[in-house]
């Protein structure tokens, strides 16, 4: 068949009506017979557009509630005939069908009832059946159909007609792009249904996004990257805005992701919270009765580290705040939401990012973390994990005090965020020194405090800021050398895991050292 295809005969029939009035214009202005369905038909009639409904061509009215309107053959014929088979269009020809050219279509808004948490029942009705099949169909015969799944291609399409028909560049795009539209539409149906009938591990599994940006590169220039959301309604880093500041590369996401989640453990109507994060792992938390309080005190633990980091808040951005932020050179400031003069106040600083997220991410959410490994994909649930007061056991002859048991659930909920081995020294609401991602835990310890010892220096402070802290480790000791590492940092109380063969003998050295210790139960591995 020659190329471009002209069309004549076009299908629209849209949930999303963005648009559709002028595209349906448009098409009629090129002399274009339009058909269409229930609601699409009415909005197009009356904008003074002549329509053809598709029972009129079917012969048949559509029945059970609008389930049934398009699959018949009158309709999928039309779109599947290919014009290049003389043997398809007798077919057509015999059947008093007319070919399909163009099908603009897009689906039952599943995903958005999905995300403002309707029932079960409504939830069901919005899974549309015609709509795929159409769609795929018009894809799977792109030589001859232009199939248009997304308002946005719509000016496009409507300029290569008016020079003539669609080209087979554009349909065999357009066809790539409905297969994906229906990929994830799927993919987001069957992850709701396999949540619904409490299957942790479907034989199969599928993960779909929405692109909302590409990205320069990725880690490195020389990696390819784009930036997607999902159909999960958990706000995020991927539901932000942003303010002001030059486009987030593929690290300031991840890292902004890392801030989010751990300054959301930290509920704002308890205190104010700060995460400061550099390569995805904290190197300065802290509470505070103020945001500006709260970023003083993380900043001390590791103000060089600090430096192009990304700083998370619990509450909105104040103009108190935001002048202490903007002191040093920051990458990206995220927060539920942000007054007009701390805008201000960082709209100084024209690269600076700026996100606000209407809200705190839930730690407590359900969800799934997924890594991909070479040939398949590593799936889990996420780590939702938290302590319970009453889950603790104090395992030493000496409990924590009330100060240091305040100091360890704090510690213990930055060590969550903090990749493995993790080692967390905190006082007074704040962190005093962090060793992350270290092969050996006895290094985590040593790595911290001597981070606690340069981080005291810097503030012109005699002595670490280690001493006097309390320390949690992410996982069981599996020696006594790490909490003799930490004893001889300063720290007086630990949190662990338990569960070590050695338990023991770590018990013991801490009771040698007169430290109180406590178990949790639960690790927080994080690779």
């Amino acid at each position: 068949m020659t190329d471009p295809v002209p069309v004549r005969r076009a299908l629209v029939s849209v949930s999303d009506k963005t648009g559709i009035v002028d595209f349906a214009r448009a098409l009629a202005g090129q002399g274009i017979e339009i058909l269409s369905t229930g609601g699409t038909a009415l909005v197009l009639k009356e904008a003074g557009l002549a329509v053809t409904d598709v029972a009129t061509v079917t012969g048949f009215p559509e029945m059970l509630d609008g389930r049934v309107k398009t699959l018949h053959p009158r309709v999928h014929g039309g779109l599947l005939a290919d014009r290049a088979k003389p043997g398809h269009m007798a077919a057509l020809a015999a059947h008093g069908i007319a070919p399909i050219d163009l099908l603009a279509i897009n689906l039952y808004p599943f995903e958005a009832t999905l995300a403002r948490g309707a029932a079960f029942d409504e939830c069901i009705e919005n899974i549309d059946i015609g709509g795929p099949a159409m769609i795929r169909a018009a894809a799977k015969n792109h030589a001859s159909v232009a199939v248009l799944v997304d308002p946005a291609d719509y000016a496009g399409v409507i300029a290569e007609i008016a020079a003539g028909g669609t080209r087979a560049e554009t349909r065999r795009r357009l066809a790539a792009k409905a297969f994906a539209r229906t990929a994830a539409y799927d993919a987001a149906i069957s992850r709701w249904f396999a949540a619904e009938v409490g299957e942790a591990t479907p034989t199969w599994i599928s993960f779909a996004g929405t692109l909302i940006e590409e990205l320069r590169y990725g880690e490195n220039p020389h990696q390819r990257a784009a930036f997607y959301r999902c159909a999960d309604a958990r706000t995020g880093v991927a539901t932000a805005r942003q303010l002001q500041g030059k486009a987030l590369s593929y690290n300031n996401i991840n890292d902004t992701d890392a801030a989010l989640e751990l300054v959301a453990e930290f509920d704002p109507a308890v205190s104010a919270a700060v995460a400061i994060i550099k390569h995805a792992n904290p190197c300065g938390v802290a509470v505070g009765p103020s945001l500006k309080d709260a970023y003083t005190k993380a900043l001390r633990c590791d103000p060089v580290s600090a430096f192009g980091g990304v700083v998370a808040l619990n509450r909105a951005l104040d103009a108190e705040a935001a002048r202490a932020i903007v002191e040093i050179f920051t990458e990206v400031i995220v927060a539920p939401e942000a007054t007009p003069e701390a805008i201000e106040i960082v709209a100084a600083r024209k690269n600076l990012r700026l996100l606000v997220t209407g809200g705190l991410p839930d730690p407590a959410a359900p969800g799934l973390a997924v890594r991909s490994v070479a040939g398949g994909l590593l799936v889990q649930s996420r780590d939702a994990g938290r302590l319970e007061l009453g889950a603790l056991k104090v395992v030493t002859r000496r409990a924590p005090s009330e100060r240091e048991l305040s100091d360890l659930l704090f510690a213990w909920r930055v060590a969550k965020h903090v990749k493995s081995n993790a080692i967390v020294y905190a006082k007074d609401g704040a962190t005093a020194g962090i060793g992350a991602g270290q092969m050996s835990r006895v290094d985590s310890a040593r790595i911290a405090a001597l981070k606690s010892a340069e981080a005291a220096e810097a503030a012109g402070l005699a002595r670490p800021l280690a001493e006097g802290s309390v320390v949690a480790s992410d996982a069981f000791f599996p020696f006594a050398d790490g909490l003799i590492a930490a004893a001889a940092a300063g720290a007086t109380a630990v949190i662990q895991p338990g569960g070590s063969m050695r338990d023991e003998e770590v018990i013991a050295a801490a009771d040698e050292k007169g430290l109180a210790m406590v178990f949790t139960g639960m690790r927080h591995f994080r690779h």
